[in-house]
């Protein structure tokens, strides 16, 4: 069974929150009445990851969990005006 929390109670009763999440429930956050997170067991949580490294994996993406590192700077695009950006965005698009 799930619970729904307010950011504002959850942040008073943040610990007791985590400890109930810890114990097999889930808590699901909102923000003015919309539901915007979901606290869940750790168990849970290591499902959900293992279901999207499997869809990763099934269109040829790795993900090791960690951090991107970017790519190489050979590769990388290079700006010299702040409206470029968003002309690279543009001309990416034809």
């Amino acid at each position: 069974m799930s619970e729904t929390v307010g950011i504002r109670k959850l942040k008073a009763h943040l610990s007791a929150y985590v400890g109930r999440a810890r114990d097999g429930e889930t808590v699901l956050v909102t923000d003015r009445g919309t539901v915007v997170a979901r606290l869940v067991p750790p168990s849970e949580a290591d499902a959900a990851t293992r279901a999207l490294r499997d869809r990763l994996a099934a269109v040829g993406v790795a993900w090791s969990g960690l951090k991107p590192l970017g790519m190489p700077m050979d590769r990388a695009a290079r700006f010299d005006e702040p409206a470029s950006l968003a002309r690279a965005v543009l001309e990416n698009r034809d």
